[in-house]
């Protein structure tokens, strides 16, 4: 396994989307356009499965250096009535676009820290998304929690607008890490919310645990797991830090490189851990995803239903995602577009009725093909080359790039078709690599992504 880890840990693509963001051809892309999908794609899917909603809610008290993800750093309760007041009327200008009022099947806040807010905020955005659309007969609405500012109140007032799933951002327990990644929070703390969000009546239980962190090691791993292991969340989220600090400005520079652990450590933390959660239930979901039997994600993977979009795997595909608030991005099926990343102009752009977005992508037929291959792997493990395929896209190329993938057991090929071994499991990125024809022909000039092991 080692020399494997060694040959294809390679920077690459988590494919959230395909074609992923740093190919999205910007020059095609204008807000008619993008209108037009959104209008094409409501009219064929919102009355058969509705729309998934993720709304991004930036703000958190601190810096945590392991994050990504686009948010601000204050500690003003005052931003709060402002953002929800844009978020709503965002909301309306799409709305005004359908012919129907909107059946959401998914909602999902993500963050920043949702949990920022306070209870009776996210009660009013919620009410205030839900005036203008009705929601579907089997519905899921989720968020994710910080341990150490979600309360009670918190998960109250959600549940009682519809909310029956929350994950929690755990990461690792140990204390050295914990301050290195600037996130330091007992594990009374995840226990006593876990332990809440039961009592109140919540279904669907996640943490998320990062492996490859600063100052980690096996050991750490395995505590974390262990502690996991005796609160058994319903689902976890077990993945690879990305550490990209050349994308992300300072906020991953508060360690050295020299700190974080080799990919071969990194791979032997992965393997412990996943035979930890093997060993009481938790089955192999996707890329770096368990769920327990019972979850929902689990049943979606049995029944051939589980998906992948931009707020990782959801248990439902819905044609429309419709991304609200700052750096949101939203899927059309025919195309993407994300908004603007400054909270100011977010606002001043909303508030000028306009919808706010900066950039996007208008799929052709090659995309959509490559983008449904590249969905088969990531949620099944499998997929199979038609022979109309070779009138949209490069087919021999694709096969010689997974020919050699094939001599390391990593998949089988017969007539075409692509499965996945169990040994070529931890591999997907780089085996969905092989189809992304945007990516063979233009390499990327400067380091994009975070490295795929």
């Amino acid at each position: 396994m080692c020399s494997l880890v060694q040959k294809y840990n390679i920077p690459g693509p988590r494919y959230t989307s395909y074609p992923t963001v740093p190919y999205w051809d910007m020059s095609s892309f204008s807000g008619k356009k993008w209108d037009t999908t959104l209008q094409k794609s409501f009219s064929e899917s919102n009355a058969i499965e509705g729309v998934s909603l993720y709304i991004h809610l930036p703000f958190c008290e601190s810096m945590c250096t392991f994050c990504g993800c686009h948010k601000r750093i204050t500690k003003r309760d005052d931003v709060q009535i402002p953002y929800i007041q844009t978020v709503i009327k965002e909301w309306q200008l799409y709305c005004k676009l359908f012919d129907a009022k909107p059946i959401i099947k998914e909602l999902h806040l993500g963050g920043g820290t949702p949990t920022f807010f306070s209870p009776e905020n996210l009660k009013l955005l919620i009410n205030g998304i839900l005036k203008t659309a009705v929601k579907a007969e089997i519905y899921e609405f989720s968020f994710e929690g910080h341990p150490n500012n979600t309360t009670k109140e918190h998960l109250q007032a959600l549940y009682d607008v519809g909310f029956r799933r929350v994950s929690y951002g755990v990461q690792d327990y140990n204390e050295k890490v914990q301050k290195a990644i600037h996130r330091v929070q007992p594990f009374e703390n995840v226990k006593r919310v876990t332990d809440q969000a039961r009592e109140i009546g919540y279904t669907s239980i996640g943490h998320d645990i990062i492996f490859g962190l600063p100052h980690q090691t096996l050991a750490n791993v395995e505590k974390t797991i262990l502690k996991t292991k005796s609160l058994m969340p319903d689902r976890l989220a077990f993945y690879s830090y990305a550490h990209v600090p050349w994308l992300k400005g300072n906020g991953q520079r508060g360690y050295n490189d020299a700190d974080l652990p080799s990919a071969e450590e990194k791979r032997d933390q992965y393997e412990k851990g996943k035979q930890l959660l093997a060993e009481v239930g938790y089955e192999d979901i996707g890329m770096d995803h368990f769920a327990l039997k019972t979850d929902s994600l689990f049943k979606a993977m049995e029944n051939g239903t589980l998906h992948r979009n931009f707020m990782g795997y959801t248990a439902s595909k819905t044609q429309l995602m419709i991304g609200l608030g700052v750096s949101s991005i939203s899927d059309s099926w025919y195309g993407f577009a994300q908004n603007v990343k400054s909270i100011e102009e977010y606002q001043h752009l909303v508030e000028n009725n306009i919808i706010p977005i900066y950039r996007g992508h208008i799929l052709s037929d090659e995309d959509n093909l490559i983008r449904q291959h590249i969905l088969n792997l990531m949620c099944g493990f499998k997929t199979t080359i038609a022979e109309s395929d070779v009138a949209f896209f490069d087919v021999d190329l694709i096969l010689s790039k997974l020919k050699e993938m094939e001599a390391d057991d990593l998949i089988d090929i017969k007539n075409n078709t692509i499965q996945v071994t169990k040994k070529g499991m931890p591999f997907i990125r780089n085996i969905s690599m092989a189809f992304d024809m945007h990516l063979h022909r233009k390499a990327p000039e400067t380091r994009l992504f975070s490295m795929t092991i």
